[in-house]
């Protein structure tokens, strides 16, 4: 996806990139204002099971985390990045709308069609808009240019400060409103949030760097694929030459990508046999550039990156559905009469990256750079790595947690009694929500600088929806395992995950998606071992940026 050539040397820059944000912040206040109170809601009003209405959420955030990758792709194609936030966020505002009327006005009786359609009306917005917002904001900044190429650096750190300021005003406010005043209420807020950023998207819109759509990049790869089985016969010595073309070097603002010696089967598509030679204008099919290939691969080597973090997304994926039920059974009053939400309490996470991050940028940074030389402390997939040792860990802690929250209930003959609110403070349950923050602060925001840097320009919307992906698989991974966990444990005769959070056996749940995220991190490691970060021709190596082993 190439830039519009005239007059951007004066658009851009963090004066356009503040537009943007504005309307994701918008976004994510809304989503958070939806999803984070969405079990309590399909328990309490809908009535439904535990694991029924824990399997409803994660499949809701699975869909609205997969469609990314339709609206990443026409983004990238066809339709430009502007215009598929601009109409992916007015289909947003319709779902939110929709699911206001919903909850307000719709009878009981015909309410969870109406609710559940508004529900995948969001999930189709989010579909275009996610993707295609941070990408579009952090197009604002040029590489080319050393200072706006070093805020980049930054701006994904500050980015997700405004998501989760979003995300935290929400699950403060909205939440609240929607348990104590009416769920009609806190919906109206969220819609009329959103209109009021799409207008503010609107304003901005004549300072930005605007993208020109280049087709379909799915081509670009097969061709490759294609013209590789096609030569697979075909030796080094028996080949003409190789194609060097650059008609696409301005997407590295005039520069090629640097050869690399990983996927060797692939380098067969540049090479030129006779046919090759014969023909006056190359066949893509048939034969592709150098540059062609590398961006190939640097697909091909995000894909086993991806594959590890389904895990991590599990383990977040409890946040929204069990973490919430555990809250709902403890004491929740600050006073005598003002009790908190449970869903409340994913504030915690919230103030943790607010809080996280700055030190991350002021303290740690700077230190690891002093250690390692490398620009940003650390590199990303160490980071990402990071992260997922401490998803393990905060799993164990909260095991840990439901077995002295089990043993309350046990001490005071509760165990049989899933409505009682047990004699034990809520907050005893904060560490959980702190851990997950912190997980986040390291691989959430790794992934997304990973799926961004390391795509081709013309694929960065594509990107962003796979790192999106990771969240919606996750959480779809997370329905079917507690599915089969249920059965399993029925089969066994001591059943986990019944309606009776008491008789749950939570606690083992736990200790099992700790066992499995131990296991994952060991195969991330093994993928990760090889990795090589893009490299621009003629760029010179920086410590740790290439043939970097995640810990060397």
């Amino acid at each position: 996806m190439a830039m519009e050539p005239p007059s951007n040397s004066s658009r851009g820059g963090w004066k356009s990139a503040i537009f943007i944000i504005a309307v994701e912040v918008a976004e994510r206040f809304a989503y958070y204002g939806v999803s984070a109170n969405l079990m309590m809601y399909l328990t309490k009003v809908f009535h439904q099971p535990m694991a029924t209405a824990a399997r409803n959420v994660n499949n809701w955030i699975g869909v609205s985390a997969v469609f990314p990758v339709l609206g990443g792709f026409l983004a990238d194609s066809y339709v430009g990045r502007f215009r598929m936030i601009l109409a992916s966020t007015s289909i947003y505002l319709l779902g939110l709308i929709s699911l206001t009327i919903a909850v307000s006005v719709v009878p009981l009786q015909f309410r969870h069609t109406v609710f559940f359609t508004s529900l995948y009306i969001l999930a189709v917005g989010e579909g275009g808009h996610r993707p295609c917002v941070q990408t579009f904001a952090a197009d604002q900044f040029d590489d080319s240019n050393a200072e706006e190429k070093a805020a980049k650096s930054s701006f994904f750190n500050w980015w997700f400060v405004g998501i989760v300021f979003g995300a935290t005003m929400a699950v403060l406010v909205v939440v609240y409103i929607e348990d104590h005043i009416g769920w009609s209420v806190g919906y109206a807020i969220l819609s009329a949030a959103v209109a009021a950023a799409l207008i503010v998207f609107l304003v901005g819109s004549g300072s930005y760097r605007r993208e020109v759509p280049v087709g379909s990049p799915f081509t670009r790869l097969a061709q490759v694929a294609v013209a590789a089985a096609r030569k697979q016969r075909l030796s080094a010595k028996e080949a003409r030459g190789v194609c060097n073309e650059e008609e696409d070097s301005n997407l590295y603002g005039g520069r090629i990508l640097t050869s690399t010696a990983r996927f060797r089967f692939l380098d067969k598509a540049a090479m030129i046999d006779g046919e090759d030679a014969l023909r006056e204008v190359r066949n893509p099919w048939r034969l592709c550039s150098i540059n062609q290939i590398e961006e190939t691969k640097l697909v091909l080597q995000l894909i086993p990156i991806w594959l590890t973090c389904l895990m991590f997304a599990v383990v977040l994926a409890q946040v929204n559905t069990y973490f919430t039920k555990q809250i709902s059974t403890l004491r929740l009053h600050l006073t005598a009469t003002f009790q908190v939400p449970p869903a409340s309490f994913q504030v915690f996470p919230g103030l943790t990256i607010l809080i996280s991050i700055v030190l991350y940028e002021r303290l740690l940074v700077p230190s690891f750079r002093r250690l390692t030389g490398h620009p940003s402390g650390i590199t990303i997939l160490q980071r990402i790595g990071t992260g997922l040792v401490l998803s393990i860990l905060t799993m164990s802690v909260a095991a840990l947690l439901e077995s002295n929250r089990l043993r309350v209930a046990r001490q005071h003959g509760l165990l049989d009694q899933p409505t009682a609110v047990l004699p034990m403070a809520a907050w005893w349950l904060i560490p959980q929500y702190v851990m997950m923050g912190f997980c986040d602060v390291f691989t959430v925001i790794g992934l997304q600088e990973l799926f961004y840097d390391q795509m081709p320009p013309g694929m960065r919307s594509l990107g962003a929806a796979a790192y999106l992906t990771v969240t919606g698989v996750g959480n779809f991974m997370s329905s079917i395992l507690i599915t089969i966990v249920k059965w399993i444990s029925s089969k066994a005769g001591q059943p986990w995950l019944g309606d009776n959070l008491n008789r749950a056996k939570l606690e083992n749940f736990y200790w099992l998606l700790a066992a499995m995220s131990a296991a994952n991190f060991c195969g991330y490691l093994f993928v990760t071992n090889k990795f090589l970060y893009k490299r621009i021709e003629g760029e010179k190596k920086e410590m740790g940026l290439l043939e970097d082993p995640i810990y060397n």
